[in-house]
């Protein structure tokens, strides 16, 4: 008892001096943690509305503002216990270009992230296509971004690898066209079968008017003569629309008197007299 009484007398000062900064340190603590809450909500509510509701970029830009304060407060609390902060600093930034070597891949991602999200050539919700993966865009964090393919599979992928690639879009539009062929005999007429596929488009309440339907011959096929239909629709029905366009029309085809027909080849067999005249007389008998 004696020993830590003297202990305490002998350094009272600097007990009483650490008591002091650890209360400020926790003070420090709790300022941050409700400045970063605060400050966070507001960075989130001000990007949601400068940015038309986006909210992954939101989402980013206040954690950014929350780390910030924390990293604040951490340069406070070290200047409170006496630790030269210009020294850490130039400590820090000396380290963060080593690490930054050697990690120029994970920093290239995050460049890439930075780009995606400010650039935006995708958008949460989205359904893309890059570097031969497709998906429905679920997430672009820092480092990663995450899709769902339509077979409901998870995709992550580092952010330059979408960055680098060449990206089909095919939400951002709002709408897309829908190419549809059909076979038709050589006997039938072409002319009826492009009305009757121009009448199917026009009656079907999804397809657009403007762009109009349009109708041609796209091929003159081995066994038939391909028609083609081009109608657009707005993104979000595309899929039930094509469907929907592709079960009606062999009906609509059979009522108006054509046929699809199937795949035909002509056989032509040469033979010699001699093998001619073996044939007939196997026939004979």
């Amino acid at each position: 008892m004696e020993l830590l009484v003297s202990f305490y007398e002998t350094h009272q000062a600097l007990i009483l001096d650490i008591i002091q900064n650890s209360i400020l340190t926790l003070l420090i603590l709790v300022i941050a943690s409700i400045a970063s809450k605060l400050l966070r909500a507001g960075i989130q509510k001000a990007i949601m509305k400068v940015s038309n509701g986006d909210e992954i970029v939101a989402s980013l830009m206040s954690k950014v503002g929350g780390y910030i304060v924390y990293i604040l407060a951490l340069v406070i609390i070290l200047d409170l216990f006496g630790v030269n902060t210009t020294s850490l600093v130039a400590l820090v930034g000396a380290a963060g270009l080593a690490i930054g070597l050697a990690l120029k891949d994970t920093l290239s991602n995050i460049a890439a992230g930075i780009m995606i999200l400010f650039l935006k050539p995708i958008k949460k919700g989205e359904f893309v296509e890059f570097a031969g993966y497709s998906g429905t865009v679920k997430d672009i964090g820092l480092f990663t971004s995450v899709f769902e393919t339509g077979d409901g599979l998870y995709i992550s992928s580092p952010n330059r690898t979408v960055w680098n690639a060449t990206i089909r879009n095919f939400s951002r539009n709002g709408r897309r066209r829908m190419e549809i062929v059909v076979g038709i005999s050589y006997e039938d007429s072409i002319e009826t079968g492009l009305k009757v596929l121009q009448d199917l488009a026009l009656s079907h309440e999804a397809v657009m008017l403007d762009p109009k339907p349009q109708v041609m011959v796209q091929m003159l096929a081995d066994s038939s003569v391909n028609l083609q239909l081009r109608a657009w629709c707005t993104t979000d029905k595309y899929w039930e629309t094509y469907w929907s366009i592709q079960r009606q029309v062999k009906g609509k085809i059979e009522e108006a008197g054509m046929t699809i027909p199937f795949p035909q080849r002509e056989l032509h067999i040469t033979m010699t007299q001699p093998q001619a005249q073996e044939l007939l007389g196997q026939n004979k008998a």
